[in-house]
């Protein structure tokens, strides 16, 4: 086997080509198990011309399922223990046309499609090796739509305490996901603000792993959160440094939506335990247009000393977009109803 893995720049760093070569080997093994790969479809976005697919190739030992079709104790560990597979051929089917396309070395999918589908969730197949295609969802916005919706996940939407090494570590390989709390009121808030803007698209912009996309999958469903598209990141090395930046991530992907939709105008929604209100400052000044409120939920004290401090949030009386804070959902939804976002 190549040191340097297919596809990857030239010079690569050591860690992420011995990390390859990790999975490759794990790989190996779980095949010679008799598993197969399979396609484990996230939800995505997109416009009457393009789909932006995401997903992540796995070998993914069994897990039995209670008889009431909820797998038993679902922890984060099993995410962390599946296998990715590292360029992996993947079939896309949009509207009936296939398209072929390889995932990256940690076996992520997320490539932009064309595709013509009608405005609202929409249904895609994805597949692997020639096996049975699994039903992808992706939100398809219309032409018309003009306000949507980003906001943040860990301590905005789910309590998790981040980014404390031994607490975040706990939180995503120990704690099963029915035991995770959200912040109190922001599903009324995110439902409120989907049902005063139909056709609003929401994305849940998040420096965490892809491993845990399932998990917070369910966790937003059982707490009654809409139905949004899931950015995450990988984490491990890249070609050339250690850690992924989640900086990065987020600013990467609040300006390629401003490219995607210019004539949206986003509510950003975060909080003040990590970077949010520096990245949604940045965002601000550079797309003004594009951005309809900024949200900050408040952390606890506790939640603050957990998260390693509490972000000072700069005076932005003075800004161009309304700027609101709150403790909890039920005080943003009193701000955002105060500067118009929102219906009395």
């Amino acid at each position: 086997m190549p040191d340097t893995p297919p596809g990857e720049p030239a010079k690569v760093l050591w860690l992420a080509r011995l990390e390859y070569r990790y999975h490759a080997w794990r790989e190996r093994r779980a095949r010679a198990r008799g598993q197969v790969p399979t396609v484990m479809p996230f939800p995505g976005y997109g416009s009457q011309e393009w789909i932006r697919v995401v997903g992540r190739v796995l070998m993914v030992p069994p897990i039995k399922p209670r008889r009431s079709g909820e797998y038993a104790s679902v922890r984060g560990w099993r995410s962390f223990a599946s296998v990715p597979v590292g360029y992996a051929p993947v079939t896309v089917t949009i509207a009936g046309r296939t398209h072929e396309i390889v995932a990256d070395r940690g076996g992520v999918v997320d490539t932009v499609l064309p595709g013509r589908l009608e405005p609202g969730w929409q249904s895609i197949e994805m597949s692997v090796e020639g096996g049975e295609p699994v039903e992808a969802k992706v939100f398809v916005v219309g032409p018309d739509v003009r306000f949507g919706v980003v906001s943040d996940v860990d301590d905005t939407v789910m309590v998790t305490a981040l980014p404390r090494p031994l607490i975040a570590a706990w939180n995503s390989f120990v704690v099963a996901e029915h035991a995770r709390q959200p912040v109190p009121g922001m599903a009324v808030l995110l439902e409120r603000l989907v049902r005063d803007h139909p056709g609003a698209p929401v994305v849940y912009l998040s420096t965490g792993a892809w491993n845990v996309a399932p998990t917070l999958a369910r966790f937003l469903r059982r707490h009654l959160f809409p139905s949004g598209a899931m950015l995450l990141t990988d984490w491990g090395p890249t070609h050339d440094r250690w850690f992924r930046s989640g900086k990065v991530h987020k600013s990467t992907n609040l300006e390629r939506l401003a490219t995607e939709f210019p004539e949206i105008t986003w509510l950003l929604i975060g909080d003040d335990g990590q970077h949010d209100d520096e990245l949604y400052t940045t965002f601000t000044s550079a797309h003004p247009q594009n951005v309809a409120a900024i949200a900050i939920r408040r952390l606890t004290p506790t939640e603050a000393v957990l998260a390693g401090g509490r972000t000072v949030v700069d005076d932005h009386t003075a800004a161009s977009v309304p700027w609101v804070t709150g403790d909890d959902g039920a005080e943003l939804l009193e701000r955002l109803e105060e500067v118009g976002i929102t219906a009395d």
